[in-house]
């Protein structure tokens, strides 16, 4: 997903309307206005969670090592690295010249210091398991100004992603509680933009770094609103209120690709939406009825409804976009069969009522409550497609739809069981098919791992999978965690959408042809198109 902000007088950017032949109004100077879609949590790259935030911290922060279109780790605040032989010992050499926000000096320190804070068991964050490996942490230390050494107490395939972590500025937060202080809504780092403003559930403004150490952007300023609602997005930028958009509905590509002042794509994307049952949950924790919910769902016809031709059923947790994938044939697949759903219910005791036409038994109904984001329509259709399907079949589903923030505040409850039954959602999946962080049984209820899966052959894989340095030996592992994960029904799979995009014409520097990574490849290379005059 893109996401992105501003430093301009709002009032210039909410008063935008389309110039001709589809130009920028001069009003709006050199400032991109985007939609991240939802309310940011955190701004700070160990503490967030969502994808909003993740938008921000993106523009705000940098790493040792970043992606490129390829798909490839790449040194970033790091000039150069060094592997030794045994794949043990990282050595990093740092970007010199490279300036903080505030202007002060990057340094090693403030490396060490990130990962120090990091690995700190009092800091909140769900990413301490990149960097602990089989329950031992990295050693980080400084051998000059300039200079890091890592050491990992065993291979890990994934360290060089894990690498792309944005770093914090030492001299800003040393001393300060991480998880509280006001950084987190006011960031200092060392990308190509910086942060100006954060407006809650309006937008937050970024302008452009003149400090930055890599290619000067070619904006002034970002602005990233806050749009939860499709409809209310497409109209925004239909007038001009927003400059870019990939979060579109299906049924809007027709809308958007006729229009003369856009340009329309679309792309696969290393993403999945999926079903989450809460496995602590008396009801949903027993396989017998996730078994049976999911014979009543006919995935092919909901994907089909709910995303058209935009998008492909997911049947696992991996999207055929990575390496990793196996091919559907390889896991288990419970293909609808709504017969085998009454059966199941009815072996486990339960009976149907005539007058309700719902299952029951001594302990009441057969309901559950189904939780997801407001304004997501693909999301929100999912949910009454699933309502639909199971009700058909005597089992009550009540749809919850709550505000981004409210729902993401849920999921990361801290403390087990948590007080969601099941839940629709996606994972938006890194270049390596590590996930740990999501289905290891340690990851709950402080991990992703919100369901409190816990199965002992998975804990067994994903370590394996993780040391494993031979990538055909790890596609191996991978399918083993695929075929072990869909067995056991942890998630309802739902499906793998296409990313449909528009932007005005007068927006320059994106991909023609973008990839899973999407529409822009470097934030420096865009820019507006001068007023074209008549």
């Amino acid at each position: 997903m893109i996401k992105r902000f501003l430093l301009i007088a709002l009032c210039c950017i909410l008063g935008a309307c389309s110039g001709p032949d589809g130009a920028k109004p001069s009003s709006n100077k050199n400032v991109l206005t985007l939609n991240m879609g939802g309310e940011p949590t955190y701004l700070n790259p160990l503490l967030y969670t969502d994808s909003p935030s993740s938008t921000v911290v993106g523009l705000v922060f940098r790493g040792l090592m970043k992606v490129n279109q390829n798909l490839d780790m790449v040194p970033d605040l790091a000039s150069s690295y060094f592997i030794s032989q045994d794949g043990l010992t990282y050595t990093f050499n740092l970007r010199r010249g490279v300036k903080w926000h505030d202007g002060e000096d990057f340094t090693a320190d403030d490396v060490v210091f990130t990962f120090k804070t990091l690995l700190d068991p009092s800091t909140n964050t769900v990413r301490r398991s990149s960097y602990m490996i089989n329950g031992n942490p990295i050693d980080v230390k400084k051998r000059d100004e300039n200079t890091i050494i890592i050491t990992l107490p065993e291979p890990f395939a994934p360290f060089l992603v894990s690498m792309g972590m944005g770093i914090l500025p030492e001299h800003v937060l040393n001393g300060k509680d991480i998880n509280t202080d006001s950084f987190n809504r006011a960031p200092i780092g060392t990308g190509p933009f910086k942060f100006v403003r954060w407006e809650s559930n309006q937008y937050v403004m970024l302008e452009k770094n003149e400090l930055y150490y890599g290619k000067p952007p070619k904006l002034d300023s970002i602005l990233l609103k806050i749009i939860p609602d499709k409809n209310t997005a497409l109209v925004a930028l239909e007038k001009s209120e927003i400059d870019l958009e990939d979060g579109l509905l299906p049924k809007d590509y027709e809308r958007v690709s006729t229009n003369r002042n856009l340009w329309t794509y679309r792309h696969q994307e290393m993403a999945y939406t999926y079903m989450g049952f809460n496995l602590q949950h008396p009801l949903l924790g027993e396989k017998k009825i996730r078994e049976a919910i999911s014979y009543a769902l006919n995935r092919d016809a909901m994907v089909k409804s709910v995303l058209g031709e935009f998008g492909q059923p997911a049947y696992m947790p991996a999207s055929p976009v990575q390496w990793s994938w196996p091919g559907k044939s390889s896991v288990t697949i419970y293909e609808y069969a709504p017969e085998k759903t009454m059966a199941i219910l009815e072996e486990l005791g339960y009976r149907r009522s005539t007058a309700t036409g719902l299952y029951y038994n001594g302990q009441g109904e057969l309901a559950f409550t189904l939780v997801t984001n407001k304004g997501n329509k693909n999301r929100e259709k999912a949910a009454q497609i699933i309502q639909q399907s199971l009700k058909q079949v005597g089992i009550k589903v009540t749809i919850e739809l709550l505000e981004w923030s409210a729902f993401i505040k849920r999921l990361n409850q801290s403390t087990g069981p948590r007080g969601l039954e099941a839940y629709i959602i996606g994972w938006s999946l890194g270049i390596d098919p590590d996930a740990y962080s999501i289905w290891h049984s340690s990851q709950y209820p402080t991990g992703f791992n919100y369901i409190g899966d816990r199965n002992s052959t998975v804990d067994s894989l994903l370590e394996e999978g993780r040391t494993e340095t031979n990538k055909v030996k790890r596609k191996g592992i991978y399918r083993q965690i695929y075929q072990e994960i869909t067995e056991d029904i942890p998630y309802y799979f739902l499906y793998h959408a296409d990313v449909i995009g528009a932007s005005h014409t007068y927006v320059g520097g994106l991909m023609k042809n973008p990839g899973p990574l999407g529409v822009i490849d470097d934030i420096e290379d865009v820019y507006l198109k001068p007023t074209l005059m008549r």
